[in-house]
C-alpha cells in the first residue's frame, strides 16, 4: 500500500534514492572502462580479467533474496545506506589492491554493496507513488541511475587516464561515502520520511522456492535475465576491449558509444514504461520482441568479417541497450503476481536474472575469447572476438525459452482463477470485426 506522504516530500526521497542508484552504477561499471589497465596493473589475461567482472555479478545476484529480504525486513533507507558503505570499501580497497586476489575481493565487497540499492529504490516508488504511476516511474529510476555509465563513460575514463589507478578508485570510494550520508540524512533521520511498514519475517530459502513456485514472479525472473545481459557484457567489461582491439576505435570513440548506450536507456525507458502500463497483457511480448531484435543486431556485426563503420556500431549500441529498461518490464510481474508483504524479496528475485545471465555471458566470453587466441595473448583480433561473442546465444536461448514456458504457466494460473488474457489472434479477430 502506498504511504501517504507529501508530494514535495516524495519527489525529494525519490531523488536521493535515484542518487544513490546512479552513484550505484559508477560504482558497478568503474571496470568497464578499465581493462586494458587492469590487464597491466595485475598482469593477467582474459579469463582472469572475466572473473573480475563475474565474482562482482556473482555476488550482486547471489545476495538479490537475501537484500529483498532485508528489505522488506528494514524499509529501503537502511539498506542503502548499508550497500554504499559497502560498496566504499570495495572500491577503496581496489584503489590500493597490491595484486590480484585483492582486486577480487574488492569486486565482491562491490557487488554485495550494489545488491539491495535498485530494489530498494523501486521500493521506495511503491511506497511514495500512486500504483498507476509505478511502471513509469520504475523506468524513470532505472534511466536516471543508468546514467551513471555517463559517469563511467566519460570523467571516471578521463581520471583513470589522466589521475592514475589508485586516485581514480579512492574518488570512487569517498563518493560512495558521501551517497550513504546523503540517504541518512534525507530518510532516515527522525521525522524525516521513513515510512512505517509491519515488518515481514521469513527466511531466504522460503522465499525463493516461494517465487520460484509462483509462475508469474518466474516469468519477471526470466523476463529480466533476458533483457540485459548482453548491453552488461559490454558495458561491464568486453565493449571497451571490443571496440578499441577488434574493432579499431579509439578510447574516446568506444566512450562515446557508451554514451550512446546511456542516451539509448533514457530515450527508450519511458516508452516502455508507458506500454507495460497501458498494456499490461503483452508485456511478455515486449521482452520477447526485443530479445528478437538483440539477436539480429548481433548477427549484423558478428557475420562480417571486416570492421563495422562507426555508424553501424552506434545502431547496434542502440538496440543491445534498449534490453536495459526492457528487463524492468520483469519488475512489473513482480509487483503484480508477488504477495504484498513479499513484494521486496520477489523484485531481489527478478532482479537476479539478468545478472545471472550476465554471469554466463561474460564468463564464456572471456573463455572463448582465450581459447580461441593464441597462448599468453593480452590482445585479441576481430574474428576472436566474432568467436567469443557467437557464444552469447547460449544464454538468449535460454532467456527466450524461459519466458515463453512460465508465460503458459502464468496464464493457466491466471485462467484457473477466472481471468483470461485474450492471445494475440483473439484480439486481431476482434480488431477486424469493428
Amino acid at each position: 500500500m502506498t504511504t501517504a506522504r507529501s508530494p514535495r516530500l516524495a519527489w525529494t526521497i525519490f531523488a536521493v534514492a535515484a542518487a544513490a542508484y546512479f552513484i550505484a552504477v559508477m560504482h558497478r561499471t568503474a571496470l568497464g572502462v578499465a581493462g586494458v589497465e587492469a590487464i597491466d596493473r595485475f598482469g593477467v589475461q582474459a579469463t582472469a580479467l572475466s572473473m573480475l567482472a563475474v565474482v562482482q555479478i556473482a555476488a550482486y545476484a547471489a545476495m538479490q533474496v537475501p537484500a529483498g529480504v532485508l528489505l522488506d525486513r528494514f524499509g529501503p533507507a537502511t539498506v542503502m545506506v548499508g550497500g554504499s558503505l559497502v560498496m566504499a570499501a570495495g572500491q577503496a580497497l581496489m584503489a590500493f589492491a597490491p595484486e590480484y586476489g585483492w582486486a577480487v575481493a574488492a569486486r565482491v565487497l562491490i557487488g554485495v554493496g550494489d545488491a539491495p540499492i535498485f530494489i530498494a529504490a523501486t521500493k521506495v516508488v511503491a511506497l511514495y507513488f500512486p500504483p498507476k504511476r509505478v511502471p513509469v516511474m520504475v523506468q524513470m529510476t532505472g534511466l536516471l541511475g543508468q546514467t551513471g555509465q555517463l559517469a563511467t563513460a566519460v570523467p571516471v575514463a578521463f581520471a583513470l587516464h589522466h589521475a592514475g589507478w589508485t586516485p581514480t578508485f579512492a574518488g570512487l570510494a569517498v563518493v560512495g561515502v558521501l551517497a550513504a550520508l546523503g540517504i541518512w540524512w534525507v530518510m532516515l533521520r527522525p521525522g524525516h520520511g521513513k515510512p512505517t511498514e509491519r515488518p515481514a519475517r521469513f527466511s531466504v530459502a522460503e522465499a525463493l522456492r516461494t517465487h520460484w513456485r509462483t509462475p508469474g514472479v518466474r516469468l519477471g525472473f526470466w523476463s529480466h535475465f533476458l533483457g540485459p545481459f548482453t548491453i552488461n557484457t559490454i558495458a561491464l567489461l568486453w565493449g571497451v576491449p571490443f571496440f578499441t582491439q577488434g574493432q579499431g576505435f579509439s578510447t574516446a570513440q568506444a566512450s562515446a558509444l557508451l554514451t550512446v548506450a546511456v542516451l539509448t536507456n533514457i530515450a527508450v525507458g519511458p516508452v516502455i514504461g508507458a506500454l507495460t502500463a497501458r498494456y499490461p497483457g503483452r508485456r511478455s511480448w515486449l521482452v520477447l520482441g526485443g530479445a528478437s531484435l538483440t539477436a539480429l543486431a548481433w548477427v549484423a556485426i558478428l557475420v562480417p568479417s571486416t570492421p563495422r563503420p562507426f555508424w553501424q556500431m552506434v545502431l547496434f549500441v542502440v538496440v543491445v541497450a534498449a534490453g536495459g529498461p526492457m528487463s524492468l518490464v520483469g519488475m512489473d510481474f513482480a509487483r503484480s503476481f508477488a504477495a504484498q508483504h513479499r513484494v521486496g524479496s520477489a523484485t531481489g528475485f527478478v532482479n537476479m536474472g539478468g545478472f545471472v545471465a550476465s554471469i554466463i555471458a561474460i564468463l564464456i566470453v572471456g573463455v572463448a575469447l582465450q581459447v580461441a587466441s593464441p597462448a599468453g595473448a593480452t590482445t585479441y583480433t576481430l574474428d576472436e572476438y566474432r568467436i567469443a561473442f557467437a557464444t552469447l546465444l547460449v544464454p538468449w536461448l535460454m532467456g527466450v525459452i524461459g519466458v515463453v514456458t512460465s508465460r503458459r504457466e502464468t496464464r493457466a494460473a491466471m485462467a484457473a482463477d477466472g481471468v483470461h488474457v485474450p492471445t494475440v489472434r483473439e484480439v486481431w479477430r476482434r480488431f477486424r470485426e469493428r
